[in-house]
């Protein structure tokens, strides 16, 4: 079985061993990096838009009273469903400070509302660790099995919040797939291509924010 966040018929854990290193799932990304006044990272604010299909077999799972819609209670089931699990992923959330990983606590609830026959998801995570804005920081939002496509449609979807970044310069940061491969063709083997469990080397791909303070 491979293991990842959603399964295409509905938010389960466990998705078929015949998956493949690519995605099923869709999702439209809004990253907000806020600065603490001490002069640190506060929080990270998450908006995620999903793919209409995989937001209709969400529907199926959880529309326990069969009326095509979510009612309140169900999508907090949703939001509760997701926040369990994403916690083995880290919230998919990819950080680091002049290279050094850092993970995120458990953020205290996953908003969800579904619109126009899509699922949006709302919710701020907290670093792990405190991290200063000081030295090369690095921001984005990946799922290292690549089973579910995190995209940010405009460089304006990534965005720092606070007077704390002032004296910081950031780029977005969208690496072409063809170069990576180029790039580290002795290190990506067949197996990141084929191993359902996902690898580090997936964060290679991943659009992210670079921030120098």
């Amino acid at each position: 079985m491979k293991k990842s966040i959603f399964g295409v018929a509905g938010l389960v854990m466990l998705a078929p061993a015949t998956a493949m290193a690519h995605p099923h799932i869709f999702v439209e990304a809004r990253l907000e990096i806020v600065a603490a006044d001490d002069g640190s990272i506060q929080e990270l604010r998450n908006v995620w838009r999903f793919d209409e299909v995989f937001s209709s077999s969400v529907v199926m799972d959880f529309d326990k009273n069969t009326d095509l819609k979510l009612e309140p209670a169900e999508l907090e089931e949703v939001g509760t469903t997701v926040r369990d699990s994403l916690v083995d992923y880290d919230y998919y959330m990819n950080l680091s400070i002049n290279g050094k990983n850092v993970t995120v606590q458990k953020p205290d609830v996953i908003n969800v509302d579904y619109k126009d026959g899509q699922l949006l998801m709302f919710f701020a995570v907290k670093p792990a660790e405190k991290i200063p804005l000081k030295g090369k920081l690095d921001f984005g939002v990946y799922d290292p099995t690549l089973y579910t496509s995190i995209d940010f449609p405009t460089d304006k979807e990534l965005i720092l919040v606070g007077d704390g970044f002032k004296g910081c310069k950031h780029q977005v940061v969208r690496p072409d797939a063809d170069q990576v491969i180029a790039e580290n063709k002795n290190s990506l083997t067949d197996a990141f291509f084929n191993d359902p469990t996902g690898t580090n080397m997936s964060k290679l791909f991943a659009t992210r924010l670079e921030v120098t303070c």
